[in-house]
């Protein structure tokens, strides 16, 4: 008898590591949707929003966007150029060096966030969705159309980890909130972007010029926000708008670009930065952006300490102290009890000299000390020096600082006949006395700028970062670990005083509470730290751009009142989460923190 067998038939299983995307819709279809709502995004900017001007920017016009529509605007335009490039469209293919669909999801999801942010606001303060125009439902549409379509792109997935079969509940969930999170991550990550190909000299030249031009933009039009919404948009939309430039490796790009061409990049900065005042029509953000100069120029000397030698120096204010109370004392106040008034290029020598001397007075006996026990005592000297200029009043001690009432009434700067402290007319512009004190402090950030380029460079600079990686291992190998350190602190002290001589006659009055180990407002110990950690040690941008955000976002949050703190603490705690080697770190912090990423194929002296 014969058998007749018959094959079953099986369906084959998907292959596991096949890209899928966060909601499950076709991959065309959800590319399609994210290009068709960002696009209707951009569209619907040209819509009224709300019929009624009491909102802020009043967005009531048809065909001409205001307020927080132009950040939508410009979300919703670059999202839509992604989308764009993801289909491979010709002339297009240079913005996503690194692939497009990360970059799609961090522009939609800004888009998102700017736009839904803005009706809840509308909502909420106008008294509900009534008071929506067709614009803002249009919007709030598109958006969120946009958003489900680019969450379907597909990417690929990661394996879970293998769990214990005998695991309980609570190791259970640890367990599949890891892999969440670690799916998470993946959806928004990117590839490495494609080595940038070399262009002309005056090509790479020019779009140095361009991003350096773009970034003025930005910083202009941040600090000048007029109202508490739109800066909070600002936030939503320039936060994205990074991660997603720097997604589609356009960020890797332009890094590579301007380091062929360093020199021209910073005198490039510069020249940006001095054309900031000139974009003012008072002199109401010039006084901004004066105290943001004095507070990154204290950073970045800060960063020669902390993040080119590893020295956690937590009472580094103190040295800003010194130089603009010694400058202060020499300025002609007549407050000083020395009676005074030396011309200002006696008052910065005295001023930074001073700093000087006291740094090396701190150091020699302290820096024997290593970690946390060399924290403590310069923590100690930073309150030592406000009790000491506190007490220093005639009354508890001599008669040197006026005590708590400090050395008021400083003379403004006149510097061969150019008094700081009135406005002038340079070419038809109306330059006030704090773009004129914005002008030198700029000038002084150069130098500073000089001195930490050269030091890091240099044989001193090497012997830094050796102390800073292994000091046991860098003095075995012959670097004298005292002198070398004590060259960091000596230097670093010297430019925080040399910033303390302009601030002390910017602010007209030095008294001890603006030295403090922590406190709302910086300058202070605290937030210095802060801003190089926040932007990366080591490296010159990272504490200038972080000094930068640190002073700027609690001057705008202050509506938030009691909760200011704390949400700026959440936002550091999340950042320093999700980005612990900072802003802008140099490539060595960066491999220490994510060691998946591709290693360096050189490496500077310093490890930028």
């Amino acid at each position: 008898m014969t058998t007749q067998t018959t094959a079953t038939k099986t369906v084959a299983a998907p292959a596991p590591n096949t890209p899928s995307g966060l909601i499950g819709i076709p991959a065309h279809l959800g590319r399609a949707l994210a290009t068709g709502g960002s696009a209707l995004a951009v569209v619907s900017t040209f819509l009224a929003w709300t019929w009624t001007a009491a909102f802020p920017g009043d967005l009531t016009f048809y065909g001409y966007p205001g307020g927080l529509q132009v950040l939508v605007l410009v979300g919703g335009a670059l999202a839509t150029l992604f989308c764009l490039a993801s289909y491979g469209v010709k002339g297009l293919g240079w913005l996503t060096p690194a692939g497009a669909d990360a970059a799609v999801k961090y522009a939609v999801l800004g888009t998102f966030a700017t736009a839904w942010y803005t009706v809840v606001s509308i909502s909420v303060e106008l008294g509900g969705v009534v008071n929506l125009e067709p614009g803002g439902y249009v919007v709030a549409a598109a958006t969120l159309t946009a958003l489900i379509g680019a969450l379907a792109l597909p990417f690929e997935r990661p394996e879970p980890d293998p769990i214990d079969p005998e695991a309980n509940g609570w190791e259970q969930f640890t367990h599949d909130a890891a892999h969440t999170m670690a799916v998470l991550r993946a959806a928004f990550a990117s590839g490495s972007p494609r080595p940038v190909r070399t262009l002309p000299s005056y090509a790479e030249i020019l779009i140095i010029v361009a991003v350096l031009a773009v970034a003025l933009i930005v910083f202009t039009y941040g600090i000048g926000t007029e109202y508490d919404e739109l800066f909070v948009g600002f936030l939503i939309t320039a936060g994205f708008g990074f991660g997603a430039l720097n997604r589609s490796g356009l960020i890797a790009h332009a890094s590579q670009i301007s380091a062929r061409h360093q020199n021209i990049t910073v005198c490039g900065a510069f020249i940006a930065a001095a054309l900031f005042p000139f974009t003012q029509t008072d002199d109401q953000y010039a006084t901004l952006g004066v105290y943001i100069l004095i507070f990154a120029t204290v950073a970045l000397g800060l960063n020669i300490v902390v993040g080119l030698a590893g020295l956690l120096d937590l009472g580094y204010v103190a040295f800003l102290g010194v130089g603009a109370y010694a400058a202060a004392l020499v300025s002609g106040s007549p407050s000083s009890p020395f009676g005074v008034h030396f011309p200002f290029w006696a008052a910065v020598l005295v001023g930074a000299i001073a700093s000087l001397v006291f740094g090396v007075l701190i150091g020699a006996p302290t820096l024997r000390l290593r970690g946390d026990y060399l924290a403590i005592v310069t923590l100690g000297f930073g309150e030592i020096f406000r009790i000491a200029v506190n007490n220093t009043d005639g009354t508890s001690g001599p008669d040197i600082t006026n005590g708590s009432n400090g050395i008021a009434s400083i003379p403004d700067l006149n510097i061969l006949g150019f008094d700081l402290g009135v406005a002038h007319d340079i070419g038809g512009f109306t330059i006030g006395r704090f773009a004129n004190y914005f002008f030198l402090m700029l000038l002084i950030t150069a130098v500073v700028v000089l001195v930490f380029r050269r030091s890091g460079d240099s044989r001193i600079g090497r012997a830094w970062v050796a102390i800073r990686e292994d000091e046991t291992a860098a003095l075995a190998m012959g670097i004298n670990g005292f002198r070398v350190k004590l060259v960091a602190f000596a230097v670093g002290a010297t430019l925080a005083g040399l910033a303390g001589t302009v601030q002390a006659h910017v602010t007209y009055t030095v008294t001890p509470e603006q030295y403090l180990f922590a406190g709302t407002t910086p300058p202070n110990s605290a937030f210095l730290l802060a801003a190089v950690v926040l932007g990366g040690m080591g490296t010159i941008a990272g504490p200038l751009i972080g000094a930068a955000l640190l002073f700027l976002i609690p001057n705008k949050l202050q509506f938030l009142g009691d909760y200011q703190l704390l949400a700026f603490g959440l936002a550091l705690v999340l950042l320093m989460r999700f980005r612990p080697e900072g802003l802008i770190p140099n490539r060595r912090r960066q491999l220490e923190f994510h060691e998946e990423a591709d290693a360096p194929t050189v490496l500077s002296k310093t490890g930028a």
